[in-house]
């Protein structure tokens, strides 16, 4: 069976930090701002972060779970510490 592929143009667009919030870019910011007021100018420059509703949009073109604002940092599956592994190596050699 062939493997998903995540969405290249998307991919290009946002960044995807460690606990699976997704920084983008506020759209009309780059150009033509002299026509814009400061205020909208601003905002634009403003929370960098997407919202959850959208993340979740996100999820079903990079084929990867993520995480909004409002989704708790709970919701992430965290890799064990180096001594947490070693901890369990041990346990596990305890127990046989």
């Amino acid at each position: 069976m062939s493997k998903h592929k995540s969405h290249k143009g998307l991919l290009k667009r946002i960044r995807i930090s460690k606990t699976g919030k997704i920084r983008h870019k506020m759209a009309g910011h780059k150009h033509l701002r002299s026509g814009k007021g400061g205020k909208r100018l601003r905002q634009a420059r403003k929370d960098p972060y997407m919202a959850s509703a959208d993340s979740k949009r996100l999820e079903k073109l990079l084929f990867r779970r993520l995480r909004g604002r409002t989704q708790p940092k709970a919701s992430i599956r965290k890799s064990p510490s180096p001594a947490q592994r070693r901890a369990a190596r041990e346990a596990a050699k305890a127990a046989k």
